[in-house]
């Protein structure tokens, strides 16, 4: 199996079938490595530039629904792009690459690709996208309704109210305040307060 076959094998079980045709375009436009990895719980994807390296390479979470594996697919190959349009010199997530981004991401702005409700806080998100999906609470919000590992036991800590008890990770907290992305937690044990983001996923009380 040589590596456009492999490319389109990985399309095929990880993004939206109308969207096959495009994404492959795009790899043989610009190609690339591209390598599905374990779940990474500070990232969804990876762009690596090497200059010593002829193709550079685009890692990207498996455990991804479609339509969040096929956004962060667009959002590294935008770095790519970006790269090799503008120079290494550029911010990484600076004026360059949010025009690639857009530019790339604009043919699969319709219903035929993205459901509905994931379609219209998208739309807004790429009016100024930010360095992570994940920061865009409503998009993500949206996003995770189509995950298949989805536990309808836990809630978003942006859905909880102030002064809700919830579970982390094994520990309690009461939700406290919320500034920005994250919320003010009380660690009921230790009595010590951390700042959780609102979009970790929670079990309440």
């Amino acid at each position: 199996m040589d590596s456009a076959e492999k490319f389109r094998k990985i399309l095929d079980s990880k993004i939206p079938e109308p969207a096959i045709a495009y994404c492959e375009k795009i790899w043989v436009e610009t190609p690339f490595a591209f390598h599905v990895t374990r779940e990474r719980k500070t990232k969804l994807g990876d762009f690596r530039f090497r200059p010593d390296k002829k193709f550079q390479t685009i890692t990207i979470n498996g455990n991804l629904n479609p339509y969040q594996f096929l956004l962060t697919f667009i959002h590294e190959v935008a770095h790519l792009r970006a790269f090799e349009d503008f120079g290494r010199n550029i911010k990484p997530h600076g004026p360059e690459w949010k025009k690639t981004f857009r530019s790339l991401i604009s043919p699969l702005l319709n219903p035929s690709i993205f459901p509905q409700n994931i379609l219209v806080p998208l739309r807004k998100h790429m009016q100024n996208p930010k360095a992570s999906s994940a920061g865009d609470i409503w998009l993500m919000k949206e996003m995770a309704k189509y995950d298949v590992d989805r536990d309808v036991e836990k809630s978003f800590l942006a859905d909880l109210p102030l002064g809700s008890s919830f579970e982390l990770s094994g520990r309690r907290f009461r939700k406290e305040s919320v500034r920005r992305t994250r919320a003010l937690c009380l660690e009921l044990s230790s009595r010590r307060k951390f700042y959780v983001n609102l979009l970790a996923k929670v079990k309440p009380d």
